[in-house]
C-alpha cells in the first residue's frame, strides 16, 4: 500500500498533468480544461459505446468535468480505487490490441490520475508500439495563449464584448431562443453594426423565419441591419417575406422592380415592367414605373428604326455620325439627346421627335433647351441654336430669351468650339454685368469687354484694357476711338 501511494505521489510531480487548484494563476480555468483534456485523450482507448455522449455523470450525481468533482477526484486516494484500479488493468493482457470491452467500466477517477506504474501493467508507448495495432498519438499541449480566447461559457454580454474586439467566439452554445434574444439585445447595446450583422446571421441560420421576424418586429435597429444585409446579399425570397411579414407593400413592390436590372433581355425585360405597373405603388412611384415602361417601349422602336436605316445607309446624319452605342435601356436624358441629335428635325407625331419625347414624359423647359442646345452645338448646327432661343412677342417683334441663363448658354457653346461671332453674340445677352465682363475677358470677347466699359464710361479700366489688346488692331483702334470721343461724359 505504501509503495503504491510513493508511486502515485512520484506520478504526480512528474506528470505533465497537474491537479486543478484554486490558487493557479490561469484565470480562465485552463488547467481543469487541461485536466478534461486528459480525460478525453484517453476516451479514445476506451471502447465504450457510451463515448458519444457528452454529459457523463459520477457515481456522486455530479457532472463529469465540474469544479467540484475534479477536485474531489483530484484529492481522492483511498485504497480501495488504487486496488480496484490495479485490479482491473491486470485483467488486461500484455498487448494494447487485447484490451477486452470491459475496460469502460473503469472509474473515471483512475483514468483522470491517469495509469498506474506498476511493474504488472503495460506502458501506453510500449503497447502503441506492437505491430498491427492503430496508432493514436495523444495531443500534446498546446500553449496557453492558445486557449485564451475560447471558452464555451461566455455570458452574452462577454461575448459581444469580445466580438468588437476581435476575438474569435463561438456563437453555437447560445441553443435556447432567451439566449439567442439577450445575445442580439447586447449586440445592439454595444452600437457595433459588424456584431450585429453577426449575430443576425447566426439567428437566421438557427431560426424559423417567423420566430425570427416576430423577434425582430420589435427591434428596429436588428430589423434595418437585417433587411441591408438581405440587400446586400442579394437574398430576394428572404426579403419579400420578410417585408411582406411587416406589411410593408410599397417595399415589397419595389424590391419586386429592383428585380428588372437582373433582366438582360429587353424583350423579357419590358414584359417585366408591363406586369409591375399593378404592384402596391405610391401614386408618385407608380407614375415612374410607368414612364419606364413606355421609354423602354419607344426605345425598342427607335433603335430597330435606326439599326436599319445605319445600316441600309439611308441616312446622311448616320453615315457621317455613326452611333457609338444602342439606345435601349439609356435613362431619359440620354434618349432625349439621342433625338436632339439624329431626329432633331423630325415632326412631333413621330416616336423619335424630340418634341414628341417632351410632351410624352413632360419634359421642364430648362432640361430639354439645356440638352437641346448640347446636342446641336456638337453638331455645329448654329441656325438650331439661334433659333432654339429666339422667340416672338404678339406685336411680332423677336427676342432671344434662355430659361437656363445666357452665362451657361456662353460655357456650352465654348466647349463645343463656337466661332468668336457666335460667342459674342450671347456674351453680349448675360444681363449682369461683372459675370458678363468675367465671360468675354475669359474667351477674349475684345468687342464686348470694349463696349461694356464704353457703356459704363469707365475710362481708367478701358485706358488699362488698352494694353492687354495687340497693337496696331482693330480692338486698339476701336478703344482709342472711344477715348477720344469728346460726347463721352466719363465718370473718371
Amino acid at each position: 500500500m505504501s509503495r503504491a501511494r510513493a508511486d502515485e505521489e512520484e506520478y504526480w510531480h512528474s506528470s505533465k498533468f497537474r491537479a486543478f487548484t484554486f490558487d493557479d494563476e490561469d484565470d480562465e480555468l485552463s488547467q481543469l480544461k487541461e485536466s478534461k483534456r486528459a480525460v478525453n485523450s484517453l476516451r479514445d482507448f476506451v471502447d465504450d459505446d457510451d463515448d458519444d455522449d457528452l454529459e457523463r455523470v459520477s457515481w456522486s450525481g455530479e457532472p463529469v468535468g465540474s469544479i467540484s468533482w475534479s477536485i474531489k477526484e483530484t484529492a481522492s486516494s483511498s485504497t480501495s480505487s488504487l486496488e480496484g484500479r490495479d485490479s482491473s488493468l491486470r485483467k488486461g493482457s500484455s498487448s494494447y490490441a487485447a484490451f477486452p470491452r470491459q475496460v469502460s467500466s473503469y472509474s473515471l477517477s483512475s483514468l483522470f490520475k491517469g495509469r498506474n506504474k506498476l511493474p504488472s501493467f503495460q506502458s501506453l508507448s510500449d503497447a502503441l508500439s506492437d505491430t498491427g495495432v492503430k496508432n493514436y498519438t495523444p495531443e500534446l499541449r498546446r500553449p496557453k495563449a492558445e486557449y485564451k480566447d475560447y471558452s464555451s461559457d461566455w455570458s452574452p454580454k462577454d461575448t459581444v464584448r469580445r466580438m468588437q474586439r476581435g476575438k474569435v467566439c463561438s456563437l453555437e452554445r447560445f441553443r435556447s431562443l432567451q439566449d439567442k434574444l439577450v445575445l442580439l439585445d447586447e449586440a445592439v447595446a454595444g452600437h457595433d453594426g459588424n456584431v450585429i450583422t453577426a449575430v443576425l446571421i447566426f439567428l437566421k441560420r438557427t431560426l424559423r423565419r417567423e420566430i425570427l421576424f416576430r423577434e425582430l418586429e420589435v427591434r428596429q435597429v436588428a430589423l434595418c441591419h437585417l433587411i441591408h444585409f438581405l440587400k446586400e446579399m442579394g437574398e430576394q425570397k428572404l426579403l419579400l417575406d420578410l417585408l411582406r411579414f411587416l406589411d410593408r407593400t410599397e417595399e415589397v413592390a419595389l424590391s419586386q422592380y429592383r428585380e428588372h436590372l437582373n433582366i438582360q433581355d429587353v424583350e423579357k425585360r419590358r414584359e417585366f415592367l408591363k406586369g409591375c405597373i399593378g404592384l402596391p405603388f405610391s401614386s408618385e412611384d407608380t407614375s415612374h414605373i410607368q414612364d419606364h415602361y413606355t421609354l423602354l417601349e419607344r426605345q425598342i422602336i427607335i433603335e430597330a428604326n435606326d439599326r436599319h436605316l445605319e445600316t441600309a445607309g439611308q441616312s446622311e446624319i448616320f453615315r457621317k455620325y455613326p452611333r457609338k452605342a444602342s439606345i435601349l435601356n439609356m435613362p431619359l436624358v440620354t434618349t432625349l439627346f439621342y433625338s436632339c441629335f439624329y431626329h432633331y428635325t423630325e415632326a412631333e407625331g413621330t416616336f423619335s421627335s424630340p418634341t414628341n419625347l417632351k410632351k410624352t414624359f413632360k419634359i421642364p423647359d430648362k432640361q430639354y433647351v439645356l440638352t437641346a442646345l448640347a446636342a446641336r452645338a456638337k453638331l455645329r448646327a448654329w441656325d438650331d441654336v439661334d433659333a432654339l432661343f429666339t422667340t416672338k412677342n404678339w406685336l411680332g417683334y423677336t427676342k432671344k430669351k434662355a430659361p437656363i441663363g445666357f452665362h451657361r448658354v456662353v460655357e456650352i457653346l465654348q466647349r463645343n468650339n463656337a466661332p468668336m461671332q457666335v460667342l459674342q453674340e450671347y456674351v453680349r445677352l448675360v444681363e449682369d454685368v461683372e459675370t458678363r465682363l468675367n465671360l468675354a475677358t475669359k474667351y477674349k470677347c475684345h468687342d464686348v469687354v470694349i463696349e461694356t466699359y464704353r457703356d459704363l464710361k469707365d475710362r481708367i479700366q478701358l485706358t488699362a484694357y488698352k494694353c492687354k489688346v495687340e497693337r496696331g488692331s482693330a480692338e486698339e483702334d476701336k478703344i482709342n476711338s472711344i477715348l477720344n470721343n469728346m460726347q463721352i461724359r466719363w465718370k473718371n
